[in-house]
């Protein structure tokens, strides 16, 4: 059944999604995904997750082990046409008395306009090697 949510901008489903993994709600979570079959996200590590139903057992999975995590985002670029928004940050990670949680994440998320507003179509985070973070942290490859 389709999520009832409405976003208005890609920016409120991005606040969504971050909300939502902080809180580790996977029903809020996949409020922010878009119903498609072609829907993909990848976690640090893991493999391409494709499909709503594989997403959010993936993501019911990650949040059953319990653990709550603060996260600050940094170094945000947006990439903007009309339907589509594609977003790049850092994701810090901390537990809740502030000590950081292994390196950053580098995370790009896709972001498309429909007939029910702003919804999450790809998710693809990876681990940044630290000695990457020096200077001003872009990474070209």
């Amino acid at each position: 059944m389709p999520s009832q949510k409405i976003f208005a901008t890609p920016q409120d489903a991005e606040a969504a999604f971050y909300e939502a993994l902080e809180r580790c709600d996977a029903d809020a979570m996949m409020d922010v995904w878009a119903e498609e079959d072609e829907v993909t996200c990848i976690h640090p590590g893991g493999p391409r997750l494709v499909g709503h139903a594989t997403i959010r057992e993936a993501w019911r999975a990650i949040f059953a082990n319990g653990m709550r995590l603060k996260l600050r985002l940094s170094q945000a670029t947006t990439l903007s046409t009309p339907f589509a928004v594609v977003n790049t940050v850092l994701e810090h990670f901390s537990t809740p008395n502030d000590q950081a949680v292994g390196a950053p994440v580098v995370a790009t998320n896709v972001y498309v306009r429909g007939a029910t507003g702003w919804r999450m179509v790809a998710h693809h985070a990876s681990a940044v090697p630290p000695s990457s973070l020096a200077d001003d942290s872009r990474i070209l490859h």
